[in-house]
């Protein structure tokens, strides 16, 4: 048989998300349980990656079976395309494998003309409505499929309502919506230079090409990048005989979720619009009532609908998200998904889905987002400030957190306010999905319109970022940039404070506080500890750092830069009085002004860690990254040096290198100048003596990390510096005290050879920032320059500095551990780069056998329920 493109509702299930994209599986489940499903198909994931294959094409084999499966529906459904008497209505969305909130657009009542509205209106006896579909379809069409902005149309509905005298569309009669559909396909055949399409069939072609196309829009790539959804995946077309909310009052339609997502209370939560479509709540154009009005108007539907929540939530044991319709009193199920939610929500609905004995721990564990925690660990207002102040509005609390910045008005200036290193709070009437790297760069959004599940709402929650939608009581005016609120005119560049989780909004600064866990945090954290073998290390170069680390949960240090300790005022002027020293002599005499200096921060850090772990990168980067660039401080080096200004400017002249990245750093510096290695190493060893003799019962064993080795030679030179110096100052002080000395494997020799380098390491450390960078041969400081060709082409889905690279860098890390371990039974191994704290990062690092991955003190959370995941996953 010829590949099967199109299944009907009735032909899929749950399981069958990759084929039939997320929405597709969801719709055939609940068609499966019975469900009120208006019914219709699904054109396959499959279908998408072929139309890209065709050169952007739908082919005639596809076609062919849409058209059959047109058929089959109008069999169904008892309705035809383009009939006079039973007229057949359509909605075309689309449905990836993952959801993608608002970068696919939906399409409804696909299948209208001009006959067949007249033919609904005489059979409805409600033109007015019939007339609202057409124009509605108009404009979805046109802005979806043929890509003629939306605003004409809002311009023109906007015109007419000021001509009527009226406020909302709903007071528009059935002529004034008739003579608007004519208006929209002039409008249209202006943009176009061809009539607006009369032929259903046409127009399915059209909304489905349009779908497909959509996949590859800018805004789905974004999402896509920061979600690590591949591009290979494509989306699904679900074509759905249509269910009215717009036939009059007693129709409408909702969004609902079974649980509140942004606390995880079990409570029914949603927002219903009478006499409205799906895409007026979702959209967030209409502000609409909460759900449990709904009961109140359509008690018949409100209690079926209460049903079938709880046979949704039962059947997939995780909060549902639905969207639903009711026409003429009857209700219709749209779709449902598992809902997003905040990270605390996510917590809490794991934790009570245990307690209520639906699911185990482990998959209580496997259901939250690690990136998600992200948000737990995000600022609030300060209290006493908080109380201190008085809201001058209040929105909805749509996505939790406190941000406080200056005003902006469009996207693209948040973007470059940020790049100044202004702090901004995004303010729009509503978000579209084009603002999306716009609200990326704000510490907050606030939006006039839009509800709980608006896009600014749902997009928001997805990236932590502090949001609060719906306030009707701005005065906006976008185009002069400024609005009114309170009585108050707010500029581009005033001061406002937004409380994501209250939907309050405060004039001026309120200072926000570092966010405190509890609760279900500390609950499931404990589940995932107990199912990861993985250790959680993280990179802190500060006593602050590490003790916020322990805090939340880093289990010792993987990784601490010896050189940020140097750039304070005290330190750095010896620091390069040893630079421009001329003998040994010299530079030992610089060195030991900073001896007390290094030995001061080790001891802080092992007192911070009580006995746990700690691993210390001696110096790494290049020289010039020390010497002075103001001539004041140029002068007071000459000074001090006893040399002339002209001579300093030489000795920095000649620290200028090509390539600083493969230049003059890392254990070269070791080599060159030994006696860098003897003050370091003096310092880690008279440090760790120090506090083992404070603390008997600690067990402070210092981890040496010599950085960028490529040859085993190399390693033995520094090592042997390194071992007669600590032997020396072990002796002397006679005390018992173990040591390692291990590398940094972050040039692809190393990794290659070894099998030689694990003969002299006690450990290794995968550097996978230098290591990316240095297979890639990518700078990557420079590679952002060219990156965004790179995911244009397609050559790359992501940042490989952010997302380890699995299959090069991954490949070479491999290879280091086979290579390794065989010769050295003591080995370990762990991985210290940015990459320590990324969860499929994470996941790999488990595969291939790592002790245990170190990242930054906010990541380690992630970190450790990546590890957990990948235990329970890979069980």
């Amino acid at each position: 048989m010829a590949n099967k493109w199109v299944y009907l509702f009735t032909e899929g299930n749950a399981n069958m998300r990759e084929l039939l994209g997320g929405k597709g599986a969801n719709l055939a489940e609940m068609t499966g349980l019975g469900l009120p499903v208006p019914q219709g198909f699904t054109i396959t994931t499959e279908a998408c990656t072929q139309y890209y294959e065709d050169g952007r094409e739908i082919n005639a084999e596809i076609q062919a079976q849409i058209n059959e499966y047109i058929e089959k529906m109008e069999e169904i459904t008892g309705k035809k395309f383009g009939d006079k008497e039973n007229p057949l209505l359509v909605s075309v969305r689309s449905g990836a494998r993952a959801s993608m909130p608002g970068m696919m657009d939906t399409i409804l009542n696909l299948g209208l003309n001009e006959d067949v509205v007249e033919v609904i209106a005489k059979k409805s006896n409600n033109p007015r409505w019939a007339w609202d579909c057409y124009r509605r379809f108009i404009q979805m069409y046109s802005d979806v499929v043929m890509e003629v902005g939306k605003k004409y149309f809002e311009e023109l509905i906007d015109k007419m309502k000021a001509e009527r005298g009226v406020t909302y569309d709903v007071e528009l009669t059935a002529d004034d919506l008739k003579e608007l559909a004519g208006q929209f396909k002039a409008e249209y055949k202006e943009k176009i230079g061809q009539d607006f399409p009369d032929d259903p069939k046409e127009q399915l072609m059209g909304a489905v090409k349009a779908v497909f196309r959509s996949w590859d829009n800018p805004r789905a790539n974004v999402y896509r990048r920061d979600n690590d959804i591949p591009y290979s995946w494509g989306t699904a077309v679900n074509v759905q005989s249509m269910a009215f909310g717009n036939m009059g009052d007693d129709c409408g339609t909702g969004v609902a979720f079974t649980r509140d997502p942004a606390t995880g209370e079990k409570k029914l939560m949603g927002e219903f619009l009478i006499n409205a479509q799906g895409e007026d709540v979702v959209a967030g154009v209409r502000t609409p009532m909460p759900i449990a009005k709904m009961a109140e108007e359509f008690p018949e539907a409100f209690e079926q609908f209460q049903n079938v929540c709880q046979t949704l939530e039962n059947h997939y044991r995780d909060m549902q998200d639905m969207e639903f319709t009711v026409e003429n009193k009857k209700l219709y199920m749209l779709q449902t998904r598992n809902g997003k939610r905040t990270a605390q929500a996510a917590l809490k609905i794991a934790c009570d889905l245990v307690d209520e004995g639906m699911r185990t721990e482990e998959e209580a564990v496997a259901m939250i987002d690690p990136r998600n925690l992200d948000t737990l660990l995000h600022p609030q207002f300060d209290a006493a400030a908080l109380k201190a102040a008085t809201p001058i509005g209040k929105g909805l609390g749509a996505s939790p957190g406190a941000a406080c910045g200056k005003i902006v008005f469009t996207a693209e200036d948040a973007e470059n306010w940020n790049a100044k290193g202004e702090k901004v709070v995004l303010v729009r009437l509503e978000t579209s999905p084009e603002d999306i790297t716009g609200m990326k760069a704000s510490q907050g959004i606030l939006t006039v319109r839009g509800g709980m599940t608006s896009h600014a709402a749902v997009v928001a929650r997805g990236m932590g970022t502090c949001c609060v939608s719906g306030c009707g009581d701005i005065a906006m005016d976008e185009a002069n940039k400024k609005f009114t609120l309170a009585g108050k005119e707010f500029h581009e560049g005033d001061y406002i404070s937004i409380d994501g989780s209250t939907g309050n909004i405060y004039d001026g600064v309120i200072p926000t506080v570092d966010a405190t866990i509890a609760g279900e945090f500390g609950r499931i954290m404990a589940w995932a500890d107990k199912y990861r073998t993985l250790k959680v290390r993280t990179n802190a170069d500060t006593p602050a750092d590490a003790k916020k680390a322990r805090e939340l949960g880093a289990e010792g240090i993987g990784l601490c830069r010896t050189e940020h300790m140097f750039f304070e005022e005290d330190r750095i002027a010896a620091f390069r009085e040893m630079i421009c020293s001329d003998t040994v002599e010299e530079r030992e005499a610089a060195l030991n002004k900073i001896l007390p200096y290094q030995q001061g921060d080790f001891e802080a850090l092992y007192e911070a860690l009580e006995g746990n772990p700690v691993t210390i990168r001696f110096l790494d980067p290049p020289l010039h990254e020390f010497v002075p660039t103001e001539e004041a401080d140029i002068e007071k080096l000459a000074a001090a040096q006893g040399k002339s200004v002209e001579d300093i400017k030489t000795i920095i002249a000649s620290l200028h290198e090509f390539n600083p990245m493969m230049g003059h750093r890392g254990c070269r510096l070791a080599v060159t100048y030994p006696e860098i290695a003897k003050m370091q190493t003096k310092a880690v060893i008279r440090a760790a003596i120090n506090v083992q003799k404070a603390h008997a019962d600690w067990t402070v064993e210092p981890e040496i990390m010599i950085p960028l080795v490529c040859d085993v030679k190399e390693l033995k030179f520094v090592k042997k510096v390194v071992v007669e110096t600590a032997d020396a100052e072990i002796a002397a002080a006679g005390i018992d005290l173990k040591y390692e000395v291990g590398t940094m494997i972050e040039i692809p020799r190393a990794a290659l050879t070894a099998d030689e380098i694990a003969k002299e390491a006690d450990f290794f450390c995968f550097g996978t920032n230098d290591l990316t960078q240095m297979t890639y041969g990518f700078s990557r400081d420079d590679a952002g320059k060219f990156l965004n060709a790179y995911y244009d082409a397609k050559i790359f889905e992501n940042d490989p500095f952010a997302k380890l690279d699995q299959t090069g860098v991954g490949k070479l890390m491999e290879t280091a551990i086979k290579l390794g371990k065989p010769v050295n039974s003591k080995l370990h191994v762990g991985i210290c780069g940015e990459h320590g704290g990324d969860p499929s990062s994470v996941e790999f690092c488990h595969k291939i056998g790592l002790d245990y991955v170190s990242c930054s003190p906010f990541r380690v959370p992630i970190a450790r329920l990546a590890a957990a995941q990948a235990a329970i996953a890979n069980k």
